[in-house]
């Protein structure tokens, strides 16, 4: 069996002071054990984009899930919501709407998916090729 490293972390409404937080430090702790090659700082974001959208916009559980093989890194995001998220304007008066376009963009790939119970969000990093010098 190949196992791929990969880290699951759980979070519920009664937890909400130390969603993004505990997310975004476990998340740091895998890449730099796991994906070295990887943007950390997009990765680090986009992150913060999906615990923040769960948070906000699913009233029961979320579940994050990080798994690295040699040549991807995927981040997994599910929750109790059937809604997929929906892309709005921009509001540059400090109403938001730059989370999904930003997930989309720093991500190499971006799928949603509905589940039985609720919804998957699952972003893809491809390593990049390296070249012999």
């Amino acid at each position: 069996m190949n196992a791929q490293p990969h880290v699951v972390i759980e979070e519920s409404p009664q937890q909400e002071s130390r969603h993004s937080a505990g997310a975004r430090t476990a998340t740091a702790e895998f890449l730099l054990q796991h994906c070295p090659w990887v943007d950390a700082d997009a990765v680090l974001l986009v992150v913060t984009e999906l615990v923040a959208n769960a948070v906000r916009h699913t009233a029961g559980w979320w579940r994050l899930h990080l798994t690295a093989g040699h040549d991807a890194l995927v981040v997994r995001m599910d929750d109790s919501s059937p809604q997929p998220p929906v892309a709005r304007k921009p509001d540059f008066t400090g109403g938001g709407g730059f989370g999904w376009h930003m997930v989309q963009q720093l991500a190499g790939r971006v799928e949603v998916r509905q589940l039985p119970y609720g919804k998957r969000v699952e972003a893809t990093w491809t390593r990049p090729a390296t070249t012999a010098c």
